[in-house]
């Protein structure tokens, strides 16, 4: 199953299909009693998928046979054992891809001539991934991470090694020598790559960056290259060699205190905004604003959900299931948005209850 989502893979996602490009969304659970019915969900959103198919007069047979199969092969990857929130099946002539989301998405089935990409980014945006380089003086580990969990990297050929005759850089740092390591001009080499391929990853999935070692680890890399400059850094060595689960123990209380500033600065903006009468508060007025581009900064808490429906003019309150109801408006704004080039925070949920869980910056 998929879970980082790319510009470039965005794009390929969103490129116009033969029809029937077939998006298929259901939510999922991650633990106990939720979970025990997303085998049976699953399997009544296929067989609608495929309802849908044979009674569309556009599928040619052959089509139908060839998404079918699609459908079925997607089926097989599918791990609800390791689910998150949500899951999204994208199937068409000749392809298919299983996508796990760490964000709900509503039951749907849409049959077009392009997936349906806005949960995908809503998602995307909502976990706020960010990159780990844990540095030694002989291997350098690249972790991806989101708002749950860390999983080593392979990108830009990570992880880095090196071997050197009568090398043992743990042991040197076992029995104090860690400063003569990283003063050896093969460390500064070394640490040179990593850099160079660093720069290249952050390039294309640019993302904040987070570096682990010890002091003189992250002193050295600091000084022969760029990307350390511009990272938080964390004093804890061993981890290059570690396990996800303790880079993940080390690095959440960063994280979550960056967090934790990143929604204060979040929350003076938005006052400062409404000081200058530049404030969109609640899922209407920052809908109809998204949809103008005049959002600059837009503010979501994290599991803020609503459904509307639009009667020409506003968005009203709906129920799920009530014709022309919309169940994801708030990915839809948040993709609108993103397109727009605002910057899209999500905040923990009780941030924003003076504007219904959703507000956003004017630009004008």
């Amino acid at each position: 199953m998929e879970h980082a989502l790319s510009p470039a893979t965005l794009a390929e996602l969103r490129r116009p299909r033969a029809y029937p490009a077939v998006s298929v969304l259901t939510p999922t659970h991650r633990r106990e009693p939720g979970n025990a019915q997303d085998p049976v969900r699953l399997r009544n959103v296929l067989a609608e998928a495929k309802k849908q198919l044979e009674s569309d007069p556009a599928v040619t047979r052959d089509r139908r046979a060839d998404v079918v199969g699609q459908l079925d092969r997607a089926l097989t990857e599918v791990d609800l054992a390791h689910a998150e929130n949500g899951l999204v099946i994208f199937a068409a002539p000749g392809e298919h891809q299983v996508w796990s989301l760490a964000r709900t998405v509503p039951e749907r089935v849409v049959l077009s001539d392009t997936f349906l990409t806005r949960n995908l980014v809503s998602a995307h945006a909502a976990e706020r991934p960010f990159w780990v380089l844990s540095v030694s003086a002989d291997r350098v580990t690249l972790w991806t991470g989101a708002v749950d969990r860390v999983a080593e990297s392979h990108a830009e050929g990570f992880p880095l090694s090196r071997n050197r005759e009568n090398f043992d850089a743990e042991r040197q740092e076992r029995i104090g020598d860690v400063p003569s390591i990283f003063r050896d001009e093969g460390t500064r080499q070394f640490l040179r790559e990593a850099d160079t391929a660093m720069t290249v990853v952050l390039r294309e999935h640019p993302r904040p960056l987070y570096v682990t070692g010890e002091q003189a680890a992250l002193s050295l890399l600091d000084e022969v290259g760029a990307v350390a400059k511009e990272a938080v850094h964390i004093p804890h060595g061993g981890l290059a060699n570690g396990t996800p689960e303790a880079v993940w123990q080390t690095v959440r209380p960063v994280i979550d205190a960056e967090a934790g500033k990143a929604a204060d600065r979040v929350a003076e903006e938005l006052d400062a905004a409404r000081g200058r009468k530049e404030f969109a508060a609640g899922v209407d007025e920052v809908w109809r604003s998204a949809r103008e581009g005049r959002i600059r900064l837009l503010a979501v808490e994290e599991n803020h959900r609503v459904t509307v429906r639009d009667d020409g003019d506003h968005l009203v309150p709906a129920e799920t299931g009530d014709l022309d109801a919309r169940e994801d408006i708030v990915d839809e704004i948040v993709e609108q948005c993103l397109e727009t080039g605002a910057d899209v925070r999500f905040v923990p949920d009780g941030t924003l209850d003076h504007a219904d869980g959703i507000a956003g910056v004017l630009r004008y």
